[in-house]
């Protein structure tokens, strides 16, 4: 009897699973292609906008680039690493962001992303016009930069102060790398609609490290020193703990370079162009100038012929 009863009760859950699995993918179908309809019908106004951020709500993030893709970031335990760190995924189509986001919450979204910055006629009204915006000037810089200041705790001996100053010095290294991955990220999202038509760029090269540039952003991988395997960088957030920003765009120049020449050549041009303009017209100038005390000289040869003449009239 048991048995025939876990036999049962088996079956009712497998067919409740079926159904279950239909009806979530059918969901999730209806719903990608409700948000792939909203993303073409203002494709052009997210192009013009340069991207918009949707969710930034530490550890989540997503942002729609100008392409139309989305990246998100989400915070995840390794437990390998013993520490927290964040990933960062590129979803390229509406239906993957469909199984990731509850649709409503994405179109809410982007519903706040357009009422957290009301047009500027509503700012005036909303702040009492200009006057009233004027009247202190640095109040919402300043309030923004104390809400952006760790709590440093009050300490009463050298012991507690060096603790409080390592628990600083790690705070502001996390920010240091919080603010490189997030210039990373800017980068990405502004060259998303570029990548698709050049080919991947080699950025680095090497026995134990590789790093390049492609559709969907900065791609890597690293043999940690000390180490014999090969760590994955996942996203900015990764790169950033084993290379400098600086460092990342100044190789990409060179990469960009030697993959296509005339791009180099192109950019010097402009760039030779605008510094010699301005030399270019006052040559012109110079030699007007020269015409003009050559022109000068004239009076002086007359002078000559006058004084000629008065010997004839002597």
């Amino acid at each position: 009897m048991a048995d025939r009863f876990e036999a049962r009760r088996g079956a009712l859950l497998a067919e409740i699973e079926r159904d279950a699995t239909l009806e979530r993918s059918d969901f999730l179908v209806r719903a990608g292609e409700q948000l792939d309809r909203f993303l073409t019908a203002n494709a052009e106004r997210i192009r013009e906008l340069g991207g918009m951020v949707l969710i930034d709500d530490d550890p989540d993030y997503l942002a729609v680039a100008p392409d139309g893709t989305f990246r998100s970031r989400a915070r995840v335990y390794d437990e390998g690493r013993g520490e927290w760190v964040s990933e960062t995924e590129v979803i390229e189509t509406a239906a993957e962001l469909a199984e990731i986001y509850n649709p409503a919450d994405v179109l809410q979204a982007f519903i706040d992303a357009q009422a957290a910055e009301p047009p500027v006629e509503e700012q005036g009204e909303a702040g009492g016009g200009d006057e009233a915006r004027l009247d202190d000037p640095y109040a919402g810089a300043a309030d923004s930069w104390a809400a952006g200041q760790p709590d440093v705790p009050e300490v009463e001996d050298e012991t507690d102060a060096a603790t409080a100053l390592y628990d600083l010095t790690l705070d502001f290294q996390e920010r240091s790398q919080q603010a490189e991955a997030g210039l990373l990220e800017q980068f990405e999202n502004a060259a998303s609609g570029l990548l698709g038509m050049v080919r991947p760029l080699t950025i680095v090269e090497g026995d134990d490290e590789q790093l390049t540039l492609e559709v969907g952003g900065f791609r890597g991988r690293v043999v940690p020193e000390g180490q014999t395997g090969w760590q994955d960088l996942g996203g900015p957030d990764d790169i950033v703990r084993f290379y400098d920003p600086t460092d990342v765009f100044g190789d990409l120049a060179e990469a960009i370079a030697d993959a296509y020449p005339h791009a180099a050549e192109a950019a010097e041009a402009e760039k030779d162009g605008r510094a010699g303009g301005p030399d270019d017209g006052d040559d012109g100038d110079d030699d007007e100038d020269e015409d003009d005390e050559g022109e000068l000289d004239d009076p002086d040869g007359d002078d000559g012929e006058d004084e000629g003449d008065e010997d004839d009239d002597a």
